[in-house]
C-alpha cells in the first residue's frame, strides 16, 4: 500500500502547478455539500407545515409571515417552491462551475505531463524504443497521460466534494433520527470491504485492456507505415486476421474489466439497497406510530440518496484507483526509464573547431552491445584523422553501424572511450555534440513539413538565403524549384510525393545547412539509378569535403570515395588500408569485393 501512495504521489506533483484552480474547486465543494445538505427542506416546509398539521416553528413564522401574522399555507406552498427552485439553481450554478474549473485544470494537467513522457521518450536511448513498438509510445503520450487526471479527480476532487456531502447530510441526518442514521452507516463496512476486494481485480484488468489496446494500435501503425508493400505482396487479408484477433483481445479484456466493474457495483448495490429498506421499514413504522412528522420522513429520505450516492463515489474512489494504476505504471515507467543517455554532471561544450584540424575521432578499447553479456564490439580500437573519410565495411551485423552510433552517443559503449578532438564525449554536452555530427540514411527522413522546414529541421534560424544556398549545393534546388509552391511546398508523410534521389538530396541539402564537423553516410545511393546516383555523389562530394566522414558500406563500389577502408568482423577489425591496398593483399575485402561485382559498374 505504501507503494501504491508513492506512485500515487509522484503522479499528483504534476497538479501542484494548477494548486489555484484546485483550491477554487475545493471551495466550491464545500459550498456544494452545504447546498445538498439543506436542498430537501422545502419538502418537510411543503409536508408538514403547509399540507400537515405541525406547528410552525417561531423562527419560520417570523421569518415568512408578514405584520406579525404567520404566513397562510398557500403562502407556504409558493415560498416551499420558491426556495426548491433557488436552491436548485445555487446548486447547478456551483456544479457547473466546479466541472468547468476542474476540466480546465485537470486538461492541462494531462498535456503537461503528456509533454513530459514525450520529451523522455525523445531522449531515452535506442535500446529502450528497440523493446517498443511506436503505437506502445502513442498509446503512453495520449492514453496514459490521463493518469493524472483520474488520480487527481479521484484523491482531491471527488472525495472531498463526496466526504463533506457525507459529513454534512450525516450531521443533519443524526440532528432529525440518530437511530436511523446508524442503520444507514450500518452499510459501510460492507461497502469497504467490497473494495478492498474488488481494487486489485480492477487493476489488473484496466492494465489488461490498456496492452491489449497499446498493440493493436501499434500493429495498425506498422500496417499503415508500410502499405507498398503491404499491396506490393498482397498482404491485407492476413493483416486483418492479425487485425481480428488482436480485437479480440481488446474486446475480451474490456469485457473482463466490465465483468469486474459490474460485479463491484452489484455488490455495493445490494448493500445499499437493503439498508434502504431498512430506513424504509423503521421510518414508516415511526410515522405510524406519530414518533416522526412525514416531512422528517421525507426530508431523511433525501438524505439516504445523498449519503447512499456520495459514499458510493467514495468507495469507488479505491477502485478507481487501483484501475488507474495501470496507466500510473505505465507512465513512471517512461518518466523512471534508466535507459538513457544523458549529460553527466559538470559537462562542457565542444571547443570552437580548428579550421584543418577538427573531427579526429578515437575509439579506444571500446566494448559495447545491445543485451548484457553479448558485446556486438569487442575491444575495438580506431583512430580517424581530421577530414578524413573513412569506409567501414563488414558482413552483417559485424559492428558497422553500431560503431557509427557511438559517435552522436545514441548509445555509450559499456567499456573504453569515444572521443572527438581529445575530449571524451561523455564529458561533452550532448546538444553540442550532436550539433557537430551530422547523418545521411540509407532512407532519407522526411517530414510532412515543407520543403524549407525539411531543410531547415536540424537549424530552425536559418535564413532562407541560407537554405537555397545549401539545396544548391545538393543539387536539389533545380527539382524544388519546379513543386507546386517551390521551398513552400507541403511534403507528403516519408516524402512521398518525391523520388527516392529527390529525398536524399534533401538530406543531403538538410546536412550541410547544419555544417557539422563529422558526417556519418549509411549508403545513401544504394537504391538509386546510375543516373540520379551520380547527382547525389557529386552532392555527397561537396558535404564531406574537409569533413570526417564514416561510411557505412554495403555496396563496396562506395568504398572507392573513402581514403581508407576499415573491415570489421566478429566486432573487430580483421584489416585495414586503402582500397588499392586491401585488393592487394587478397584478404577479406579483396574477396568481399569480389563477391559484391563492384567491378562492374551498374547501367
Amino acid at each position: 500500500m505504501p507503494a501504491l501512495f508513492r506512485k500515487y504521489r509522484r503522479i499528483l506533483g504534476f497538479a501542484q502547478t494548477e494548486w489555484r484552480s484546485l483550491a477554487c474547486a475545493v471551495a466550491v465543494s464545500v459550498l456544494f455539500a452545504g447546498l445538498a445538505a439543506v436542498q430537501p427542506w422545502p419538502l418537510k416546509l411543503l409536508i408538514d407545515y403547509a399540507v400537515g398539521d405541525a406547528v410552525l416553528p417561531v423562527w419560520m413564522q417570523t421569518a415568512f409571515g408578514s405584520a406579525g401574522h404567520a404566513p397562510s399555507r398557500t403562502r407556504l406552498v409558493i415560498i416551499a417552491a420558491l426556495l426548491s427552485v433557488l436552491v436548485f439553481a445555487v446548486t447547478a450554478a456551483l456544479d457547473s462551475v466546479l466541472t468547468l474549473t476542474w476540466s480546465r485544470a485537470g486538461q492541462r494537467m494531462v498535456y503537461r505531463l503528456g509533454s513530459d513522457i514525450f520529451l523522455r521518450l525523445q531522449r531515452l536511448s535506442l535500446l529502450f524504443h528497440a523493446k517498443r513498438t511506436v503505437g506502445d509510445a502513442l498509446s503512453r503520450v495520449t492514453g496514459d497521460a490521463w493518469s493524472v487526471y483520474h488520480v487527481t479527480e479521484n484523491v482531491l476532487i471527488a472525495p472531498v466534494k463526496n466526504a463533506l456531502i457525507v459529513i454534512f447530510v450525516g450531521v443533519l441526518a443524526w440532528q432529525l433520527n440518530p437511530a436511523l442514521t446508524i442503520v444507514i452507516l450500518a452499510a459501510a463496512p460492507v461497502l469497504a470491504i467490497s473494495a478492498a476486494y474488488f481494487g486489485e481485480r480492477l487493476r489488473r484488468a484496466e492494465r489488461l485492456k490498456r496492452e491489449a489496446g497499446a498493440a493493436l494500435t501499434a500493429f495498425a501503425h506498422q500496417v499503415l507505415s508500410a502499405i507498398p508493400v503491404v499491396q506490393a505482396f498482397g498482404t491485407a487479408p492476413r493483416n486483418i486476421a492479425t487485425f481480428h484477433r488482436l480485437g479480440r483481445a481488446v474486446v475480451g479484456a474490456v469485457e473482463k474489466e466490465a465483468v469486474v466493474t459490474q460485479s463491484y457495483g452489484v455488490l455495493n448495490g445490494i448493500a445499499t439497497t437493503i439498508g434502504v429498506a431498512l430506513v424504509v421499514y423503521a421510518g414508516g413504522r415511526q410515522v405510524l406510530a406519530h414518533e416522526m412528522a412525514l416531512g422528517s420522513l421525507l426530508v431523511f429520505m433525501a438524505y439516504v440518496r445523498s449519503l447512499e450516492s456520495a459514499s458510493r463515489s467514495l468507495l469507488n474512489t479505491y477502485g478507481i484507483l487501483r484501475a488507474a494504476e495501470a496507466s500510473v505504471d505505465r507512465a513512471l515507467e517512461v518518466l523512471d526509464a534508466s535507459e538513457m543517455v544523458r549529460d553527466a554532471p559538470h559537462v562542457r561544450a565542444l571547443p570552437r573547431r580548428s579550421p584543418g584540424e577538427s573531427g579526429r575521432l578515437l575509439f579506444d578499447n571500446v566494448t559495447f552491445g545491445y543485451s548484457p553479456g553479448v558485446p556486438v564490439l569487442r575491444g575495438l580500437a580506431l583512430e580517424i584523422g581530421a577530414g578524413e573519410k573513412l569506409a567501414l565495411v563488414g558482413a552483417s551485423g559485424a559492428g558497422k553501424t553500431t560503431l557509427a552510433s557511438l559517435v552522436p552517443r545514441f548509445f555509450d559503449p559499456w567499456s573504453g572511450t569515444v572521443s572527438l578532438d581529445g575530449i571524451d564525449l561523455q564529458d561533452v554536452q550532448l546538444a553540442s555534440l550532436r550539433s557537430e555530427v551530422g547523418l545521411v540514411l540509407q532512407d532519407a527522413f522526411i517530414l510532412p513539413l515543407s520543403v524549407f522546414d525539411n531543410i531547415a529541421y536540424g537549424r530552425a534560424s536559418a535564413a532562407r538565403d541560407d537554405v537555397i544556398a545549401a539545396a544548391v549545393a545538393a543539387n536539389a534546388h533545380e527539382f524544388i524549384r519546379e513543386l507546386p509552391h517551390g521551398y513552400d511546398t507541403i511534403l507528403d508523410e516519408q516524402g512521398a510525393n518525391l523520388s527516392g534521389g529527390q529525398r536524399q538530396r534533401i538530406s543531403i541539402a538538410r546536412a550541410l545547412l547544419k555544417d557539422p564537423r563529422v558526417l556519418i553516410l549509411d549508403e545513401p545511393t544504394s537504391a538509386l539509378d546510375a543516373t540520379t546516383e551520380h547527382k547525389v555523389m557529386d552532392a555527397l562530394a561537396r558535404l564531406m569535403a574537409g569533413r570526417t566522414t564514416l561510411i557505412i558500406a554495403h555496396r563496396l563500389v562506395t568504398t572507392r570515395v573513402a581514403d581508407r577502408v576499415v573491415v570489421l568482423a566478429d566486432g573487430r577489425i580483421a584489416e585495414s588500408g586503402t582500397h588499392a591496398q586491401l585488393m592487394a593483399a587478397r584478404g577479406h575485402y579483396a574477396n568481399m569485393y569480389a563477391l559484391s561485382g563492384a567491378e562492374n559498374p551498374r547501367v
